[in-house]
Formats: structure tokens, C-alpha cells, sequence
């Protein structure tokens, strides 16, 4: 137990000194394992672990879902997502930020980046608020609230990440995402509609468009619609895996980008080595986890931690929301993929062990780490709002986003309290 708690401050210390945290988590699973079992062992455990990870049929969902999201951002296809939510809501009041939010909904469900939603809608939807006379608080924080349902509305690259960790179904993870997804995109709306409510200068009405305007509109959209409903179906519906879901969408994202964008070799090629990068980043976060979670576990932290929990005399639903309150807290410093591979190794044992349904609570470490990307002061989202427009101060951003992150803590109680709405599509598939 000891050499764990000095194993984690030493991880600790190294992230805070700047150290990447898979080579922190790579270092300290080592070193720590070679403390019970001698170097050699370790070592070979390290290599086996990284082997076993890299030559893993299932760990293709990761590079296909990743070039995936890559292409639906190089297509251009932002600017008609929010041309037709625009066409149908920019006319309400505060209908432009209700816009905004509807869009990085639908980009974000094929995309599965919550920085390149940010980064898309931002360049797209700021200045054309900004032609109403938006305020800028309202503006910016409903791009960067937006942006956060990237990697909670499927397929998410944070879901295969928490598969891939715990050992579970991708696909059911998937399912599971949808309708807490749907919920926050429509708390979000009603979050504005109290906001321009409250206010009404904060958001004025845009122009009302005809029905031709809006079915016109809707053309750009149509691929993109059907796109995601052949995935999400497929593996709904038990036609195919998530794995041979995420080529199938690679391959016809890219005829899509090969139709709205022409052949661009040199586009494509930049699209290919982002992937790759990105790929590369997160086998090394997956690796370094993995062997991390097996210092843990021949050192014995969950096994203790389970016991130190049963001697408090709480309730099991008590330690989720002491679990959810840690990642609050660690949202404000850590980065969000960081954070999720630092705890979920610690944390996902003991839930298990109480009983809960590891889905859930893979929906529910989502949605605790979407918070965090909005939450100052390392929300990332912010920071991709401040880089897209650069003339915004941080703290009118911050003052912005505010409200939903006070909208999202509701959420995140309501799906605590409410498991339903988590499980009840992934238990019907």
C-alpha cells in the first residue's frame, strides 16, 4: 500500500515538473512492479504489455475512429451543420448559440474531438454572432460548452479509451453515451433560453428563414445523418463490430471528404500524419496505463482502498459521488486524458466491487472529465476558444462557460441518481 500512495505522488510530481504523463505512468508501473517481482520481471511485463497492446485486433478502433473524426474536420462540413441548425433556430432568441450548440452536437458525433469541435465551430459560428451583436460571454461559452460533447456523444475516443482500460464493450459504451448526450445538448438549449431570458441583450433573435431556406439547408447535412445512423445502428443492431463500425466509417468519411473537398494529396496527407500522431500519442497513454494498473495491482492499492471504503460504513452511492467530486477537483489541474488514465486504473476495481455497472460508470467518468475541459484553470476548451479569438479575454470566457458548467454538475448528479438513462439502451441491445 505504501510504495503505491509514493508510486502515485512520484507520478504526481512528475506531471506537475512537465513530464508526458505516459512515460510518467510507463516509469513508475515499472519501476513499482520491480519493487514486488525484481527488474527482469518487470521489464519483460512492460514489453509484453506494449507487444500485446500494439497487435490488438480490437485496438484498430482507435487509429479508425481517430482518421475518421481527422477527415470529418478537414471536409469543411462545420459550416452546413450550422447553416441548417441556423436555418431552423437562429430566429429565437438566443437561436444563434442554440445553433452553435446543435452543430457541435451533430460534428461531434462523427468527429468524437472535443478540441477540433471547439476549434470548428468556433471559426465558424463566432463571427457570425458576433454580426447580431451577441455578447461575447454568451458567445464564447456556448462554443466552448459545445465543444465538450466530442467526446460524449458516440463514437468517442474517450469511450474506447475507458473500453480498452476496463475491459469493456465498446459497443455498449457507445449505446450507453447516446441519450446522456442528447440530454446535455437539450440542457444546454434550456440553459440559453434561461440566460437570453434573464437577459435578452445577450442574445438577440437572427432572421427568420422560409421552409424552402431550411429543407435547402438540410441537403449538406443529409450524407453526414445517414453516415452516422449506418454506425451507430450497425452496432446496435449486432450487424457489425464497433471495430469493423469505425473502418466502414474512415472509409466513407473519406469518399464524403473526397466529394466535398476534391483530391487534395497534400490535404490528405496532412489528415493521415495528424492521425498518426495522435494514434501514437494515445497507444503510448493506453500503454503506460495498463502498466501502471499492473503496479497497482500487485501492489494492492485497490484491494485496500475497497477495504479502507467497507470500513467507512458508507453507502455504495456515497463513494461515486466522492469519486465524481474527486474528478471535479482534478479537472480544475489536470488534463482531461490525463486525468481519465491516472483514475480509472485506481477507481474502476472498487466500483466494480460495490456492484455498479461499469458502464455506467464509464458514461459517468465521461461526463466528469467533459466538466473538466470547461473548467478553469486548465479547461482546455477555453483556452481553444482564446486561441480561435484571440480579442476575447480569458476571463469573459470564463464567466461564459460558468452557467453550463453549473448546468453539467446538475447532469452529472441526474445521471448518478437516474442510471436508467445510462443503461437503458445498452441493455436492450
Amino acid at each position: 500500500m505504501l510504495i503505491s500512495i509514493i508510486g502515485l505522488l512520484v507520478l504526481l510530481a512528475s506531471l506537475f515538473m512537465g513530464l508526458p504523463i505516459a512515460w510518467g505512468m510507463l516509469l513508475v508501473g515499472t519501476v513499482g512492479f520491480a519493487q514486488f517481482t525484481g527488474m527482469e520481471a518487470a521489464l519483460i511485463m512492460a514489453a509484453q504489455t506494449s507487444f500485446d497492446t500494439a497487435m490488438s485486433y480490437s485496438f484498430t478502433v482507435l487509429p479508425l475512429f481517430i482518421l475518421m473524426g481527422n477527415l470529418v474536420n478537414a471536409s469543411g462540413l462545420s459550416k452546413d451543420l450550422y447553416k441548417a441548425a441556423h436555418a431552423f433556430i437562429g430566429h429565437l432568441r438566443g437561436g444563434l448559440a442554440m445553433a452553435t450548440i446543435v452543430a457541435c452536437g451533430a460534428f461531434s458525433a462523427l468527429c468524437g474531438s472535443s478540441m477540433a469541435t471547439t476549434a470548428a465551430m468556433g471559426r465558424v459560428a463566432m463571427p457570425n454572432m458576433r454580426k447580431y451583436n451577441y455578447d461575447d460571454r454568451l458567445a464564447t461559452g456556448s462554443i466552448a460548452a459545445g465543444g465538450t460533447l466530442g467526446i460524449l456523444i458516440p463514437p468517442s475516443v474517450m469511450m474506447v479509451v475507458y473500453g480498452i482500460l476496463t475491459e469493456t464493450d465498446i459497443g455498449k459504451l457507445f449505446a450507453a453515451g447516446f441519450l446522456p448526450g442528447l440530454i446535455a445538448m437539450l440542457m444546454y438549449l434550456v440553459t440559453v433560453t434561461i440566460i437570453t431570458a434573464i437577459n435578452p441583450n445577450l442574445g438577440r433573435p437572427g432572421e427568420k428563414t422560409s421552409w424552402r431556406e431550411r429543407f435547402e439547408a438540410t441537403k449538406g447535412v443529409m450524407a453526414i445523418t445517414v453516415l452516422f445512423i449506418v454506425i451507430m445502428g450497425g452496432i446496435y443492431g449486432g450487424v457489425f463490430t464497433p471495430t469493423e463500425a469505425a473502418g466502414i466509417g474512415a472509409a466513407a468519411t473519406f469518399l464524403l471528404t473526397l466529394k466535398r473537398r476534391g483530391w487534395q494529396p497534400r490535404m490528405y496527407l496532412t489528415v493521415l500524419i495528424e492521425a498518426a500522431q495522435t494514434t501514437a500519442i494515445m497507444f503510448a497513454l493506453v500503454i503506460g496505463a495498463l502498466v501502471f494498473t499492473n503496479f497497482l495491482s500487485v501492489a494492492g492499492l485497490p484491494s485496500e482502498l475497497l477495504s479502507f471504503i467497507e470500513g467507512l460504513d458508507v453507502s455504495p452511492i456515497a463513494v461515486i459521488l466522492i469519486i465524481c467530486l474527486i474528478y471535479l477537483v482534478l479537472g480544475c489541474f489536470l488534463e482531461t486524458m490525463s486525468m481519465v488514465m491516472l483514475t480509472v486504473p485506481i477507481f474502476y476495481p472498487i466500483v466494480a466491487s460495490l456492484g455498479f455497472d461499469l458502464v455506467w460508470f464509464g458514461v459517468i467518468v465521461v461526463v466528469a472529465a467533459e466538466i473538466s475541459l470547461i473548467t478553469p484553470p486548465l479547461g482546455l476548451n477555453i483556452f481553444m476558444i482564446k486561441n480561435v479569438m484571440s480579442d476575447v479575454s480569458l476571463g469573459t470566457i470564463i464567466r461564459g462557460v460558468t452557467p453550463f458548467v453549473l448546468t453539467d454538475i446538475v447532469r452529472l448528479l441526474l445521471l448518478v441518481f437516474v442510471p436508467w438513462i445510462v443503461l437503458v439502451i445498452p441493455n436492450s441491445m
